[in-house]
Formats: C-alpha cells, structure tokens, sequence
C-alpha cells in the first residue's frame, strides 16, 4: 500500500518539480473514467504507466495534468543511492513501486518549442515558475520552454493542489520500524505563520503545516520537551507533568509556549515512508519526459525535448543540491538525467530528502530548524585537497550537469552562502568547477522585493531590490550554453581576495554598515555548525566560519550583480533585518527578509537626523535626472549579459514608482 503525504497546487501558486521522457505517452488504452489514459509499460522504464487526468488547450499552450506511476529494481546500482531501499515493500516482480503527480506546459505549436524541458521542483508542493519570470508577460512560454512540475515531498498536508508523490512505507521484514525523531518549532502560533506572535497550547510535530511522524508511544516518560533562547543557548528541560501528546502528531502545553523561545520535542516514531522515493519520482519522470520509455499518445513529445533544466528556489534550491550531491541525476539507464541545475537562494544547504525518518521542509533559519542536516559538508562543488565535493559522485558517472548557484544579500546573511565559494575555514577563495556559474544579487531579500517595500514584524521595511529581469536574461543564456555551448557571462560574487585587494567578503565585526541612528546592527550571521548526529539532539560542534557581503559609506554592498536600483540608490538595501520585539529575541535576524532604510530626501533633513549618508537632494537633481542614471545602469548591464533589453522599459517605470514612494512617504 501506498504511503500518502501530499497533494497538487495551483499554477499561480509556489514553486518547482520536474519529470522526464522524451516519447511522453503513444499506445495508450482508454479508460472509463473520463479524460483518464492509461499508458502501456514497457520493461526497461522506471516509468510504467501515467494516467491524464486533464489535456487541454489554453490559447496557444497545452496543459498536461498526470498521475505518474513508477517500479524500480532495488539491485540496480543507481538505486542504490535510495536510502531504506531494501526494506521497502516489493510487487510481483520484486520492484518497488511509488507515484508522483505531474503538470506540463508547453507551446500548443511545435515549430515555438525551442527543444528544452524546464522543470521546476515544487517548492512544498507549489508552481511559482511563471510568477518567478514574468514580469507581466509569458516569457518562458514565448521563449518556447516546455515548462514540466514533478510532485516529489512526502510530508504534505492533504490540502487540494500540492503536487505530492506517494512512497511506501519502510519495515524490518514486515514489522514496524521506530526510531527517534526530534521536531523543532519556535514558541508562539503553531499555525505555520512565520514568524509566529501568539502564545498558543497546541503544536503539531510536523514543520510549519507539514505532516510530521507519529509518536509510537504518546505516554511514553521517554519523550522530552526542551526549551531554549538561541540556537546555541542552553537546553531547559520542560518537567513531563507540564505537557503531553495530545494525538500522535500533536504536543499540547497548559500554559503555552512563548514566542522568541526554541522548543524541541524528542519522541519515538514510527513508520518512516521513503522519503528518497522523491528524488527518485524526479530522477525518473524526467529521464522519462527527454529520454522516452513507455509508449505515448503524443507521438512529438520526443522529437520536442533535447535537454533538461532542473530550477529550484529556496527547498527546492536545496533539493537540486542534494539530488545531485547523492548520485541521482544518472538514472537507471545509467543517463544523464539533467543537463543543467540552477539552484536559487538555496545558500550553502541540502536538507532531509533522502534519509530514515527525514523532514524535508526543514530548511534552517537564522533562528531555528539550524540542527538538522541542511548545512553540512561538502558545501562547494569540488574540494582540491579530496575526493568529496557535491560534484563526486555525478564526476564518477559521467552525469556533471552545468550549474548555475543563483543567491541574494540575505542568502550570505542567513543561508551561510560564503560556503559554496570559500575554503571550508573561511580563509580563501576555493575554486569553481568548470561548469559552474555563481551569480550574487546585492542588496536583496531571500527572493526579489516589491513595491511598496513590505512592512513585517521586524524592525525596517523589507529590501525592495527586484531582480527577476535578471534572472530573466541568465535562463537565456543558460539556454544558449546548452543548445548553442554559447558560454553565460562569468561567475559575479563576492571575494575574500579580489584583484584590487580590497575584501568584498568579510565578517560580521569587519561590516562596516554606516551608524544610522534608530539602526540597530546584526552582531552575527547565520552560523553552519558542525553538527554529530549520533545522538539528539545532536552534538554541536564548533561553526564553520561564515562571512559576508562588505558595503559602501551608503550601506549597499560593493560586489555582486548590481541592479539599477543598487547602482543608482534611493535607500541602503541590505540583506538582513532584525526581528521586532513584539515577537521576542530582538537581536536575532528575521527570517527572510532584508532591510529598506531610505536616505533622507533633503540635506536639512539629513543633518537633523544625524544621518551620514547623503541625502537624495545632494544625489540627483531631479526625478528625470535619476531616470536616466537608472537607465544608463541598465543599459551596462544588457550589455554585460545580466539584462535583456525588453526589459529596459519596465525598469526605468519601477525606478520612477521607487522615487514617488520613497518621496511621498518621507514628505
């Protein structure tokens, strides 16, 4: 029987899957159930049938909505990558079988399909592609990008639209399995809200929403709650008379739990599903989509797709990471599975995606989720002094996909970014593999920033810094290095040791942000500790050093690509923000989130308020007069490879809504 923890999401809502196989479906039986197909396997695919639920024409885009079934032989040396393969169930033919949801896009017209497949991993079971390239337009769409989602988390909640996958259940011979689990949870709303405000008296076990494991025993005395102030304070043990498992997924304390405070619950669960089965649903589908396999009623789908992106933002960033990092991108066939990866504000993580008992929602924030296996080594893609590196395992099969690591201000702040381009003590640049590209966005948020800047519980605006008409460019120029061996523009990121020899990349005590006053200054960054996972919680060991993007006498950062609006300021933009203390641990960095901290518009104003950055006035003469140094800006970076020229227009007009709020809010 089938484990299921998921679910299928809206088009407009969230993130990234993938799936392959170039013949998608051709000798197919009808069912009875409308709109199902049933595809005929053949024995050598991993992929033995999918039924469609949907086929339909939007215009001029067909959307193909499926249910993809899969077997795979547990013998076969690149399923040995599966962690718990062996104790899963089997069929008659000694496979292990799981399914995942799939969602297909592409140009209705086969002369517009430009030969690649984009898959987005679903980001917690949602689709935020489109919404992450478009800038009021159908730009992957018109590019000709046969857009592809691939449902691959285990842990979702049953709510309608998450793409899911389903994966049995692990057992020793039939019997369950238990083993200990340590869930992790900031004090405050249990609901999943971010950050959370209100006292509550009930948490779930699962992350933030997510599906968590069931205790195997709810009254056990084993079962501890621990409570503590920061990442590395001191662990306080909660008296068991104070709390109790009100269900098997749920912990419930009389008195409350208190926001700007860690807990952690460690209990016995059992029945840990597959979670490496997700990965796997990935790696199968999509080499089913390039490569073919069973037949398909859509006899082009073969001739359509050449070469595979795997694109993944935040989890899904990490997913791509560990996915390649494990050996999956070689499928069963021994065939690379990707041609390229592009891991977006992923940092220096991995995550729980293919372990006993894994929580692959874990993600680690400057303030809590940090122990668990999201930040540990190897973090750079190839380490010259060993044989190790994310690299290793795809070098020894043949199977090095190009890579693209795309990171933002807050990622070097609070996803420990320096990782994946210093040495492991901090002291030097480590080289990059041949195929990588890394691209740093100064002056951003974890994700591109909007207008109105956003107000949350935290002490500045967030950075309004948006740079999707970037990213818009760097998918062209993927796109050209894989179809045309065109090389992308090279790597832009911060140095420990730049030609000039002035630090780009620095620690937090060498930051030299301007003393504004009413600013208060982060004192650390997000820490990747050395963790020893034999026990939990685990043993923490001493941090590997983490450093950060240096600044101007402005407070913007010196390094990166620097967007028009960087270039050209109206504000500091920064990659960090300090939490409010309405919700506690104000010195801590809230999640997410950069600071907007405009300069003053006049030098009057600048002089009352003590503020050592020039004031607006003293920069531009006027409103035109700033325009056109946006433009000019702009206009560098088209020509650089960073910004394509349709999108001129639409950054000279957010300039110009930037310089009306930033004068008509401080008026």
């Amino acid at each position: 029987m089938l484990y299921r923890l998921s679910a299928t999401i809206l088009l407009k809502n969230s993130r990234k899957t993938e799936c392959g196989a170039k013949q998608f479906l051709a000798r197919l039986v009808v069912r009875a159930a409308p709109f199902a197909l049933l595809i005929a396997s053949t024995s050598f695919a991993a992929v033995t049938s999918i039924d469609v639920t949907e086929r339909s024409d939007d215009g001029g885009y067909q959307r193909i909505v499926a249910k993809v079934h899969c077997a795979v032989t547990p013998q076969l040396a690149p399923n040995r990558v599966i962690a718990d393969i062996d104790l899963a169930p089997r069929n008659a033919e000694g496979k292990v079988e799981f399914s995942a949801d799939l969602y297909i896009l592409r140009p209705r017209d086969a002369t517009k399909r430009n030969g690649t497949l984009l898959v987005e991993i679903p980001n917690r079971g949602g689709k935020g592609l489109l919404g992450m390239f478009n800038l009021g337009d159908n730009f992957l769409l018109e590019q000709g990008f046969t857009l592809a989602w691939v449902g691959w988390e285990l842990d979702l909640p049953p709510t309608p639209g998450l793409l899911r996958a389903d994966a049995p259940i692990a057992t020793n011979k039939g019997k369950p399995i238990v083993g200990l689990v340590r869930s992790e949870w900031e004090g405050g709303d249990g609901a999943g809200s971010s950050p959370p405000t209100d006292r509550v008296t009930t948490i779930s076990v699962g992350d933030r929403g997510m599906l968590g494991y069931a205790a195997d025993d709810p009254q056990s005395l084993a079962n501890k709650i621990f409570v503590r102030d920061t990442v590395d304070g001191e662990r306080r043990l909660i008296a068991r008379d104070d709390w109790s498992f009100s269900d098997p997924t749920h912990v419930t304390m009389a008195a409350g739990f208190e926001p700007g405070k860690i807990y952690e619950v460690i209990y016995r669960a059992k029945d840990p599903v597959l979670v490496g089965l997700g990965p796997t649903a990935v790696r199968d589908v999509v080499s089913y989509l390039k490569y073919g396999g069973v037949d398909t009623p859509l006899g082009d789908f073969n001739k359509d797709v050449l070469r595979a992106i795997g694109f993944g933002v935040s989890q899904s960033g990490r997913f791509l990471r560990t996915f390649v990092y494990d050996g999956f991108n070689q499928d069963e066939n021994t065939r690379r599975v990707f041609d390229a990866v592009w891991a977006d504000i992923a940092g220096a993580g991995r995550g729980g995606f293919n372990a006993r008992f894994a929580q692959p929602s874990r993600d680690g924030h400057p303030f809590f989720n940090i122990l668990y296996p999201v930040d540990v080594p190897p973090f750079t893609d190839e380490d010259p002094t060993s044989n190790t590196g994310l690299l290793a395992k795809t070098k020894l099969t043949d199977t090095v996909p190009k890579i693209f690591y795309t990171n933002g201000s807050y990622e070097y702040w609070g996803r420990a970014a320096s990782l994946i381009h210093t040495t492991p003590d901090g002291a030097k640049d480590a080289p990059l593999a041949k195929n990588t590209r890394i691209y740093f966005f100064a002056g951003s948020r974890h994700g591109s920033g909007a207008l109105p800047p956003r107000r949350l519980e935290a002490q500045n605006l967030d950075s309004t810094n948006d740079y999707t008409a970037s990213m818009r460019a760097l998918l062209v120029a993927l796109e050209a290095w894989l179809a045309e061996g065109k090389h992308p523009p090279a790597s832009v990121y911060p140095l420990i040791a730049p030609p000039d020899g002035k630090a780009q990349l620095v620690s937090v005590s060498a930051y030299a942000f301007p003393n504004i006053p009413g600013v208060a200054l982060p004192h650390h960054n997000r820490q990747a500790f050395r963790l020893d996972f034999s026990s939990e919680p685990p043993k923490l060991g001493p941090p590997f050093p983490t450093l950060v993007p240096q600044v101007t006498l402005d407070g913007n950062e010196t390094s990166g690509i620097r967007m028009p609006e960087i270039q050209v300021p109206l504000a500091s933009y920064t990659g960090w923000n300090l939490r409010s203390p309405k919700i506690g641990a104000p010195d801590q960095l809230y999640s997410m989130a950069g600071s907007w901290i405009p300069f003053p518009v006049s030098k009057v104003e600048r002089k009352k308020r003590k503020d050592p950055r020039m004031s607006i006035e003293e920069r531009y003469r006027t409103k035109d007069d700033y325009i056109e140094k946006i433009a000019a800006a702009a206009q560098q970076l088209v020509k650089d490879g960073f910004l394509l020229d349709r999108d001129m227009a639409y950054l000279r007009d957010r300039a110009a809504k930037e310089w009306d709020f930033v004068i008509g809010s401080t008026r």
